[in-house]
């Protein structure tokens, strides 16, 4: 056989083979779209639909008043089905729609727009995508007005796609208590604690992929409806808070501290009112973690409220009793107390030494009365709950590390040092809840943060206040205890927020840091106490840690923020401010003093006190002229670049007319003008100062 007709053979086999496996592939082919056509089409109809989970609207989250915290507000993705629409609908409105989808989205031109709708629709595709850019509802009712999709879903072919996104009113007050939870159902703050109340629970509907990732929804009947959230009400007032984080805010710039808390409690109710917790971040402060629910630390000072308390309760000492502390240094086993008065405070009473915050005083009564027994002075450690978790409604809350007589590190300095806040940590919220006993007469209630969990008006549970101990101590211990806290704020070392109008009592506390088993030049300033201190309304706490400057200590780092707060409170809450004694006021057959004002509120007065008044002018402002029984108004000028004449107004109406004549003000005392400088009619300008005596 010659090499021709040798090649000539291969090439007719090569292609027999070529043409017997392309008649394979063929019947193959034909045998699944005939044979096993229908189950093949079947298994694709099951694969590319499947029921997915809807999520339930979330619950709203209010504030003791009602405002909305938290709320979930409707977003919505636009998609469409132009195989939908009439052939004539959409040769007629497609150019408008184009347009408007160009101007609304601006990231495509019209033309864009347009072909894209045609070319879907001339393709028999039933899902398009048009923009992942999320509408709000506004903006949906506006879309639901443009040419084709005024057709309607199963007319127009327009699909808008739900999505709830969680807003807050407010911005970032009180972000960290609301708190939040992510995809992965992590979170913190009230949204976690209370997630499932609020997550309420998902349905399910019916969804075809149509490319990649892609899904269409169905509409069928076989799906399961979301049910919404619940509602949760919380104890916190909106404007305290934004009073209270206002306050810290400015204090951390003033002392570029490092973090800083602030909490307020009503006595009563343990409701907190308002919480703040600021840590530095780059190019300002944030809320990112809850230092006083999550955050332990050495009390300091503010711990030694205990141990008097424990004195007095176990031992024969008095306050009156004398406590010599030298030189404000002393040895326990190698290891020196100091006092950060310099030169020491020398012999003082007890009492004295809680007031002027001694920490040889404490560790020497300490460690005298109870160095045998440490267990007797930590069961009243343990009465106060500083030895376990409060059980608090928000998750996340810190363990107190506290020692044992039979622990391990357990030492002969161990309880000196605890005697003034040392080598133990509690949370804040530890020591705002012993505070707020003390204020609410020895009751101690656990802090709490929600009032009642509810759908729309109907109530489906309630959370009352819990008290964690009826007594924490005797009566007469309290009403020293109580005594101690006055005195601080009265001549100890808080004399900075003595207050004329109303009485504060409470604790500073200055604690080192403790970083590498070692303790640093670095401070947690803080200030804890009620008011008003006759009859207590508020507790507060303010922590701020590691403030900057020559400024280290809790009175005059801490305490400054707590006075803001609670003049705030104190001007907007009506029931803290005493009455006027309306005995006094009214005696029979005595007039009562009107001497200056706005004319027409002196006559309502007068009236309503059943005083006949006469008038002689038709201006605003008045003076009163005394007739027998009767009262007479007499014109009182206001002239310009004159001191006007405010003696005998109420600072009210004093400071409104002084300040629209352009004077700055200052004033002491409570009451009306009894005497003011500059005299009246003298010549002043734009920004003169004025001072006026009230009484």
């Amino acid at each position: 056989m010659n090499i021709k007709k040798s090649i000539l053979i291969r090439v007719r086999l090569a292609f027999l083979g070529v043409v017997i496996f392309a008649v394979c592939i063929a019947a193959k082919v034909g045998h699944i779209q005939v044979v096993e056509g229908k189950e093949w089409a079947k298994m694709g109809e099951e694969i590319s639909f499947v029921y997915r989970k809807i999520k339930a609207t979330r619950g709203n989250i209010y504030s003791d008043n009602g405002s909305l915290l938290a709320t979930s507000l409707p977003f919505y993705k636009v998609a469409m089905d132009p195989t939908l629409c009439n052939g004539e609908v959409f040769r007629r409105g497609v150019d408008s729609l184009a347009m408007l989808l160009a101007r609304f989205y601006q990231d495509r031109s019209a033309t864009d727009y347009k072909r894209l709708l045609v070319d879907t629709r001339a393709a028999g595709r039933h899902y398009i995508m048009l923009n992942r850019k999320q509408i709000n509802y506004l903006e949906k009712k506006e879309m639901t007005q443009w040419p084709i999709f005024r057709e309607g879903r199963y007319k127009g072919g327009v699909i808008f796609e739900k999505r709830d996104l969680r807003y807050r009113p407010f911005h970032n007050l009180a972000r960290r208590t609301i708190g939040f939870i992510n995809d992965d159902d992590k979170g913190a703050g009230l949204e976690f604690s209370f997630e499932k109340h609020l997550a309420g629970n998902d349905g399910e509907a019916l969804f075809q992929k149509i490319a990649g990732s892609t899904w269409k929804p169905v509409y069928d009947a076989q799906g399961s409806k979301a049910v919404d959230g619940l509602d949760i009400h919380t104890t916190i007032d909106i404007n305290l808070q934004d009073v209270a984080e206002t306050s810290l805010h400015r204090a951390m710039q003033m002392h570029q501290a490092d973090e800083g808390t602030v909490v307020v409690m009503e006595v009563a109710t343990g409701h907190i009112k308002a919480v703040s917790n600021l840590s530095a971040v780059e190019g300002g402060y944030s809320e990112h973690f809850n230092h006083a629910v999550g955050g332990s630390i050495e009390p300091g000072s503010t711990f030694k409220l205990v141990t008097l308390m424990a004195l007095l309760e176990d031992t024969n000492i008095d306050l009156t009793d004398s406590i010599e502390t030298g030189r404000g240094e002393y040895l326990f086993y190698n290891r020196k107390v100091r006092d950060h008065h310099e030169g020491g405070f020398g012999k003082i009473s007890v009492q004295q030494s809680f007031e002027l915050s001694s920490n040889v005083a404490m560790a020497k009564l300490v460690d005298k009365h109870f160095g045998l027994q440490p267990e007797k002075f930590l069961r009243h450690v343990e009465r106060v709950y500083f030895t376990k978790p409060l059980g608090l409604q928000i998750t996340g809350e810190s363990v107190p590390k506290i020692k044992r007589p039979t622990d391990k590190g357990w030492s002969g300095i161990t309880l000196p040092w605890m005697a003034y806040g040392y080598g133990f940590e509690v949370s804040p919220l530890h020591t705002l809840a012993l505070y707020n006993a003390v204020a609410n007469y020895g009751k101690m209630i656990k802090p709490l943060f929600v009032t009642a969990i509810r759908k729309a008006d109907q109530e489906v549970q309630t959370f009352e206040s819990e008290v964690l101990c009826t007594s924490i101590c005797s009566d007469k211990t309290l009403r020293q205890l109580r005594l101690l806290l006055e005195g601080v704020v009265d001549r100890g070392t808080a004399q900075n927020l003595k207050n004329t109008h109303y009485r504060i009592a409470g604790k500073t506390g200055t604690a080192q840091i403790l970083e590498n088993g070692r303790y640093e030049k670095k401070y947690v300033t803080s200030f804890v106490g009620y008011f008003p201190a006759h009859q207590p309304k508020y507790t507060c706490l303010v922590l701020i840690k590691n403030p900057k400057g020559w400024q280290q200590y809790g009175n005059n780092v801490a305490g400054p923020v707590f006075k803001d707060i609670a003049d705030n409170i104190y001007a907007r809450d009506i029931d803290l401010h005493q009455a006027m004694d309306k005995k006094r006021l009214l005696d029979p057959g005595v007039l009562p003093t009107i001497r200056a004002g706005f004319q027409e509120e002196l006559t309502v007065l007068a009236n309503e006190l059943g005083i006949s008044t006469h008038s002689t002018t038709e201006e605003e402002w008045v003076r009163a002229v005394r007739n027998g029984n009767s009262v007479t108004w007499k014109k009182n000028p206001v002239q310009e670049n004159r001191v006007p004449d405010v003696t005998g107004m109420t600072f009210r109406d004093a400071l409104y007319i002084l300040e629209k004549s352009g004077l700055e003000v200052g004033y002491q005392g409570i009451g009306r003008v009894a005497q003011q400088s500059p005299a009246p009619g003298s010549r002043c300008g734009k920004g003169t100062r004025i001072f006026l005596r009230l009484g």
